[in-house]
């Protein structure tokens, strides 16, 4: 195979892995706390054959390495609920699952059946000691203070841990919202939080940025396959003028 259908192949692999990247932002325009990907390209280029020219072309043979996660903040959203919750600033949520610890910005919260303040995954968010939010069937008045402790009618039941990473591009993300860390990465209190109560934080996707993504890509998906096959038509019909001449 030629180097030119290399090359083309290459830039085929990788538009389909950006619009991957690209459909599930539009997917999760509507995930609260949602941080939109973005691939990160490395370019590898190689003078053709046929002279050492200025002007002379040169093959670039492109590789994605990685998917970069905007960290940059949500609109925040009133939302009058006062099991809502938004952070504004530097810091995530810390929710307990059952493969350990995961950090979110989705503040959208409510009560189970025991009273455990959980979010829509069922999964309990964690106060600063480690340990859920549990609130007894007398407790009303709900009130979470800007430095994420919660009270109630019958006093203080904790202070929600809020964390940040020196490198927010450690994280990895498990699914929509949340993410893991790794080992050298680790979680950080943040000691003065500003959490917002009655707000929760949406997504960061700009959807008439990514549909224009997407047609983008789509067009240069559909350049690439028709260079292939005027490439491979090309090949053919060099093989055969090869075969009626010999």
């Amino acid at each position: 195979m030629e180097n030119t259908t290399y090359v083309a192949l290459s830039r085929q692999a990788t538009l389909r892995r950006q619009m991957d990247v690209v459909a599930n932002n539009l997917a999760n325009m509507s995930t609260h706390g949602y941080k939109s990907g973005q691939m990160m390209f490395v370019e590898h280029l190689t003078k053709s054959k046929g002279g050492d020219g200025l002007l002379t072309p040169k093959l670039a043979y492109v590789r994605d390495i990685a998917t970069m996660t905007d960290t940059k903040p949500g609109a925040i959203e009133t939302t009058g609920n006062p099991l809502d919750i938004a952070i504004q600033g530097d810091g995530f949520f810390v929710i307990q699952t059952p493969e350990g610890e995961h950090y979110t910005r989705n503040g959208r919260l409510q009560l189970d059946n025991t009273g455990q303040l959980v979010n829509q995954l069922g999964q309990p968010i964690l106060a600063d000691g480690g340990a859920p939010l549990i609130f007894a069937p007398e407790d009303t008045e709900i009130v979470i203070s800007k430095d994420g402790t919660v009270s109630t009618n019958n006093g203080e039941l904790g202070k929600l841990r809020v964390v940040r990473f020196d490198n927010d591009q450690k994280l990895e993300r498990t699914s929509g919202a949340q993410f893991t860390t790794t080992e050298d990465n680790p979680p950080q209190n943040v000691d003065t939080p500003t959490v917002l109560q009655g707000a929760v934080e949406g997504s960061n996707v700009e959807p008439i940025l990514e549909m224009a993504n997407m047609i983008s890509v789509h067009r240069a998906y559909d350049s690439v396959k028709s260079f292939i096959e005027r490439e491979d038509e090309r090949q053919r019909s060099m093989i055969r003028d090869m075969a009626a001449t010999s």
